[in-house]
């Protein structure tokens, strides 16, 4: 059965995003529009997804890195998903994308947006 879970961002997903964008713009602004209204409709289906269900997601790699950096932005994904009161934290895998989510069975937020082959997330310091 559909969990019809509440799906948000916080505002740091839209800076990521838009961070995205510019990203596209100054790679080739030819073909950004393209490639950024597909990554938009990719997040469309992704919330319709973790809305559906919120363990969609993998685990979230990144709470298992080694590295100090690797291990300060686990911690701080821990204390924000601590902060909003939600226990688990999972990541989606869109198709050039990552997106980590911090969700319990009711309510999925979204944390950060990265590309495959960005080494790590643009975590808020604040959640909300």
């Amino acid at each position: 059965m559909p969990v019809n879970a509440r799906v948000r961002a916080v505002p740091n997903f839209l800076v990521c995003l838009n961070a995205a964008h510019s990203f596209m713009e100054a790679q080739d602004a030819a073909s950004a529009p393209v490639r950024f209204k597909k990554l938009q409709a990719e997040v469309v289906k992704a919330r319709a997804l973790l809305s559906f269900a919120p363990t969609s997601g993998r685990p979230a790699r990144f709470l298992d890195a080694k590295s100090g950096w690797g291990q300060f932005q686990a911690e701080q994904a821990r204390q924000i998903a601590q902060a909003l009161g939600l226990p688990e934290l999972r990541e989606l895998v869109l198709a050039r994308h990552v997106v980590p989510y911090a969700h319990s069975e009711g309510e999925v937020v979204l944390l950060s947006l990265r590309h495959e082959r960005q080494l790590g997330y643009g975590l808020p310091k604040h959640p909300t």
